[in-house]
């Protein structure tokens, strides 16, 4: 691999958390033996993806990260990102970064920016007044820089994990829920809280994204369990839906995002790819999605698609306790440095 070429993966940890440790209302925790099994499996996952940088969702204890790095023989290569003071009470985006190339300080983002509003009377006269009020992340975004060589530019990379497709716990809610009214509607009305939520996250970090990109030739990477699937309005909404081009033609959108699965489905003759199993239906949930300095048919394109690999078949076994496995798939996209003629920057 040459300096210049870079690797990202994203892996969900299904709930690193030290054993013994309270995991949401489970005070036990893991016990010790499936503790070790997750570090064995993910370590093992860890060192034979061998990726530059790695994007974890769901890790609660700093000190488990640190200890699957050392398990994945990669204490001595790679940087652990994870934020500081952090107690292990909750679930954080981290990260693991080759040393070599990451650069600046990184940032957990928590509030929404104050671009982001989400109210409107409406565009046609048959609809009513919207106002969201949500002003933060579920899940702090984790935001860092890499850069390969001191002769390629800084590359923004985004860590996230939006709010999962379950349905909210609406009768939980004190002050309005009423069991004889809103029972009968509870999933329906969770579902639709979850979407409000998943979406206003998806468009506070398209917002942060914009910042860094228009106008400019800001190479950025957003890597994470989007719990929806390529198709969906989440992703079209960081994506900003961009066309993809014929072989032979050259663009690229300034603004835009495109999707490791897009490239690697054009490669590959058939969609093969899937990252999460419910109710024996595969989906892509987790996502890794790149500015067009990593677009093949880009005339700003630094970084040319290599390949993108799915470590799946752990999940066509529901025994993650036993086996260590997690409930995800694990990603890996590969870039190599192939500027186009007269990209900007080179």
């Amino acid at each position: 691999m040459a300096r210049r070429d870079i690797s990202f993966s994203s892996m969900n940890l299904l709930n690193l958390q030290l054993p013994g440790e309270a995991i949401y209302g489970d005070t036990d925790g893991w016990d010790a033996g499936v503790y070790a099994r997750k570090i064995v499996w993910s370590g093992r996952t860890l060192q034979r993806i061998a990726a530059d940088v790695v994007g974890f969702q769901e890790l609660w204890a700093p000190a488990a990260l640190d200890q699957l790095l050392s398990a994945a023989g990669l204490a001595g290569t790679h940087t652990a990102l994870t934020p500081p003071g952090h107690n292990g009470r909750s679930i954080v985006c981290a990260a693991a970064v080759r040393s070599d190339i990451l650069t600046g300080t990184p940032e957990w983002i928590t509030d929404f920016p104050p671009e982001m509003v989400l109210r409107s009377g409406g565009d046609d006269p048959q609809q009513s007044d919207i106002s969201v009020q949500l002003t933060s992340f579920s899940r702090p975004v984790l935001h860092f820089q890499v850069r390969p060589t001191d002769d390629t530019p800084a590359i923004h990379v985004f860590i996230c994990h939006f709010k999962s497709r379950r349905p909210t716990q609406v009768w939980r809610e004190r002050g309005w829920y009423d069991r004889d009214v809103h029972g009968p509607h509870s999933t329906a009305l969770g579902y639709a809280i979850s979407t409000i939520r998943r979406t206003a996250e998806a468009a506070a970090l398209r917002v942060l994204v914009t910042r860094l990109t228009k106008g400019t030739a800001t190479p950025a990477v957003l890597i994470g369990d989007m719990n929806d699937g390529k198709e969906s309005n989440t992703l079209n909404i960081l994506s900003e839906q961009p066309t993809y081009l014929s072989p032979l033609s050259t663009g690229g959108g300034d603004n835009a995002l495109y999707t490791a699965q897009t490239l690697q489905e054009y490669r590959s003759v058939r969609d093969v790819y899937y990252t999460h199993v419910y109710k024996g239906q595969r989906e892509s949930l987790d996502h890794i999605l790149f500015s067009e300095q990593f677009y093949d048919n880009s005339k700003r394109r630094l970084w040319a698609f290599d390949e993108m690999t799915v470590e799946n078949d752990h999940l066509n076994f529901d025994d993650h306790k036993t086996s260590g496995t997690t409930d995800h798939g694990v990603l890996r996209t590969a870039f190599k440095w192939k500027p186009a003629p007269g990209a900007p920057g080179v």
